[in-house]
């Protein structure tokens, strides 16, 4: 699934979902501050993004909005569940660090 600008993809799906070619950063990133609603100029910025990638971007998600919600949803869960799998694994880990006294300086 791939969408065409100038002649280049502007995003390409890899082993980590559908991304901005050319970077590591995935439409689910964006999609974090587009649900936020931030304006295009920060995400750009925060992103370090070019005018033609985060206009890609944005265009792909509003195109195919319904297939890139179903996926970030899946992403957030996913997250979720690798938050609670290592809250729980590091529990007592983090109780013990909790209470050792603090090193001095």
């Amino acid at each position: 699934m791939t969408s065409e600008s100038n002649g280049q993809f502007a995003i390409i799906r890899t082993e980590r979902g559908l991304t901005i070619a050319g970077t590591r950063i995935t439409l689910y990133d964006v999609m974090d501050y587009v649900t936020a609603q931030y304006p295009p100029k920060f995400i750009r910025g925060l992103f370090e993004l070019t005018e033609a990638q985060i206009n890609a971007a944005l265009a792909y998600i509003e195109a195919n909005r319904a297939t890139v919600e179903a996926e970030y949803q899946t992403v957030l869960k996913e997250a979720e569940e690798l938050r609670q799998y290592y809250k729980e694994k590091n529990r007592d880990l983090i109780a013990h660090l909790a209470a050792q006294p603090p090193k001095p300086g």
